[in-house]
């Protein structure tokens, strides 16, 4: 948990202290939170894990599922309106702003929600749908919508999302 506060106090110039950070931001609530839920869904434990997932979203406007694989130092910045579905895959040091979807575009139960690599960084409002592949520190423009596969550093804008640049 400290690793984690101690990623926000880096991150943001407004956190004065690790204290301020888990009193008041959303992102590191829901993410506890998440943690939680998530331990008790692989535990098999009934209901429990939703209702704690539906707790998380009451306090903070984030919907995390409990089935959602989150990785370490991940920010969810402001958060208000972030959704992340039951088979996203969110890896290391991965920033979302606020109203960001990781959603999906398919109803089988199979994985249906999109994977993002180490440090991928998602502007606000940006909808990332489907079984895809961001890849390591992609950077996905605010508002745009992201249905296909994007390249390790790329820059990814517009409806639909496309490749503006690569990054060395």
């Amino acid at each position: 948990m400290f690793d984690l506060l101690n990623s926000y106090v880096k991150y943001d110039p407004a956190a004065k202290s690790r204290l301020e950070v888990l009193l008041f931001y959303p992102g590191i609530k829901a993410l506890l939170l998440h943690r939680i839920a998530h331990t008790f869904l692989k535990l098999r434990v009934p209901l429990l894990p939703r209702m704690i997932s539906e707790i998380g979203r009451f306090l903070t406007g984030i919907e995390i599922h409990p089935g959602a694989r989150i990785g370490q130092n991940v920010i969810i910045d402001h958060g208000m309106g972030v959704v992340i579905g039951e088979t996203a895959v969110v890896g290391n040091s991965v920033i979302l702003y606020q109203g960001v979807t990781l959603g999906g575009v398919s109803t089988k139960k199979e994985k249906r929600h999109p994977t993002l690599e180490e440090g991928v960084i998602v502007g606000a409002g940006a909808k990332v749908l489907g079984n895809i592949i961001i890849g390591k520190g992609a950077r996905i423009g605010a508002n745009s919508v992201v249905l296909k596969d994007v390249p390790p550093s790329a820059t990814v804008v517009g409806i639909p999302g496309t490749v503006e640049s690569l990054r060395n």
